[in-house]
């Protein structure tokens, strides 16, 4: 207890008592019987590999593991209690912006003594954003329901997807993957920000995940062209420079997967083309999002007791108004 007080209180943040959470403990969470339970099942093993993906409009997070048949497969969806910024990369110290991205998260970037409860640094800026010239460092997926440019979830949340990480890392994964998206990337919601500068961006994005929807396995991804290049093999590999052009290259999905996203990128250009009224959401952010059973919460109970409920930690609720002005709380 003392050496987790001491932890916390070098950021100046005090713990609070856990009020009435379930078993908050100084340890590192371990998997409950109740998650195992749910693998098996499924399908899954605890120490079977691990990916993760997040959707900010829709403020969710998913763990996917693999089953019996050797594909991923979803185990369960968690709400996002808060993120900030706008749609879009973060692109420099300060923006707020929560990332957009594909990144990889290994054991040294698991924190059991976060400020927050626990946490995974998600790698920001990766190869690509470092190339680019994008700023900003510590971007996390953690507790506590505060966020400057992080994934916020609840203690609890956060610490039973702590414990599935770490048992995956623990268990042979080397890293696993973490692809981090605007909005689920369906053609009638990229219609929908049709206007939005960003939108060569998330087709590059939705590139990747249209390939892991199609085949519930891991997109290699790489960079060249200041892109990501999702399963490609290089002539030659791959360049060590992610703004240089891309060499040839050929691609490792079957065919059949192949012509199933060509036929994606075919809908979203009819889309992208149909009478579909762009979102006016994206010009009325106040900051970022909250998924919509915490800003239930929080409009009934008011920030404190939300916080209280479900933090171990005294830390407000970030930009409470910004959270109930939520420009996707219709969704």
């Amino acid at each position: 207890m003392l050496a987790r007080a001491a932890a916390v209180l070098a950021v100046g943040v005090v713990l609070a008592g856990c009020n009435g959470l379930d078993d908050l403990s100084e340890e590192p969470p371990k998997l409950s019987g109740k998650i195992i339970a749910e693998m098996s099942k499924k399908g899954m093993k605890p120490e079977s590999p691990v990916l993760v993906r997040i959707f900010k409009q829709e403020s969710q997070l998913e763990v996917w593991k693999v089953n019996k048949s050797g594909q991923y497969a979803l185990l369960k969806t968690y709400p996002i209690c808060r993120w900030s910024g706008e749609l879009g990369p973060k692109k420099k110290v300060g923006d707020r912006h929560a990332p957009e991205g594909f990144y990889h998260v290994s054991s040294g970037m698991l924190n059991p003594n976060s400020q927050f409860y626990v946490s995974f640094n998600l790698g920001y800026p990766n190869k690509l954003e470092s190339a680019l010239g994008y700023t900003g460092e510590a971007l996390m997926v953690h507790g506590a329901c505060s966020s400057s440019g992080c994934y916020a979830m609840t203690d609890q949340g956060v610490g039973e997807i702590y414990a599935i990480v770490a048992k995956a890392l623990s268990s042979g994964q080397d890293r696993f993957q973490v692809q981090a998206y605007p909005f689920r990337m369906t053609a009638q919601n990229m219609a929908e920000h049709r206007g939005n500068p960003n939108m060569s961006f998330w087709r590059t994005l939705k590139e990747g995940h249209d390939a892991f929807n199609l085949t519930h396995r891991q997109p290699k991804v790489s960079v060249c062209s200041g892109r990501y290049v999702f399963n490609r093999e290089f002539d030659g590999g791959e360049p060590a420079d992610p703004l240089a052009a891309c060499p040839d290259v050929s691609t490792q999905l079957e065919p059949q997967a192949m012509a199933q996203v060509e036929v994606e990128e075919r809908k979203l250009d009819t889309a992208l083309t149909a009478s579909i009224p762009a979102s006016s959401a994206m010009t009325a952010y106040s900051d970022g999002g909250m998924h919509p059973s915490f800003r239930a919460l929080l409009k009934t109970q008011g920030a404190k007791r939300l916080a209280a409920s479900i933090s171990g930690t005294k830390y407000p609720i970030s930009r409470p108004d910004a959270a109930l002005a939520d420009p996707f709380s219709g969704r």
